[in-house]
């Protein structure tokens, strides 16, 4: 089995938030592979599914803490104990600012790199769990990434927003097999991105 956890914060107020947009990947592939209805476990809004793979069909819970971003390792960390999971059956997506916007890396394992989320479910289960890293870029100066990250995307970042979590949704097939360079590769063939400097001015104005 697998978890796939969105990092976000919740109820509407945050919703469109550069923050969320964890929350927006795990629900395109609910969306896409047709999990079952939303419900209430863990500290969380979960959804049970599979996902087709070539050696057959993966199991998949869908996990968005509704804890606060910062406080999401309690919620991970319940659901991992309660299946009996390990680190790497964790799949975490997340805004990362050191990407430029629409870019898509996996990694696994590591520090939290500033980020207060990914530092909460390391406190919980440990640093080797999967991450999927959603680009959002950086505002350019640290004092102005808290105001960035809890922004919605502008209108002129829709396009790429929604072809992201499109390719996000369509190539899960491939993280569930446990294929995650090969995840990665065809998420960025489906929602090309130019690599650039995350500190570049971003589209539009906070």
């Amino acid at each position: 089995m697998l978890i796939l956890a969105g990092q976000g914060n919740p109820g509407p107020r945050y919703a469109g938030n550069r923050h969320n947009v964890g929350f927006m990947a795990v629900d395109a592939i609910a969306r896409r592979w047709r999990f079952g209805p939303e419900r209430s476990k863990f500290q969380s809004l979960v959804r049970e599914g599979e996902i087709e793979t070539p050696d057959g069909a993966v199991k998949a819970l869908i996990l968005k803490p509704q804890t606060y971003y910062n406080d999401s390792g309690s919620a991970v960390g319940a659901a991992l104990k309660f299946y009996k999971l390990k680190p790497m059956d964790l799949v975490l997506f997340y805004d990362e600012i050191d990407l430029s916007p629409g870019r898509f890396r996996m990694k696994t394992g590591g520090g939290a790199a500033g980020n207060n989320g990914v530092r909460s479910v390391t406190a919980h289960i440990g640093a080797d769990f999967r991450r999927a890293r959603l680009g959002v870029g950086h505002p350019g100066h640290k004092d102005r990434v808290m105001g960035h990250v809890l922004s919605d995307f502008h209108k002129v970042d829709q396009t790429w927003v929604a072809d992201l979590l499109n390719a996000v949704a369509d190539a899960a097939p491939l993280l569930a097999a446990g294929e995650d360079e090969k995840y990665q590769g065809e998420v960025m063939r489906l929602a090309p991105a130019e690599k650039a400097d995350p500190r570049k001015a971003p589209r539009g104005e906070d």
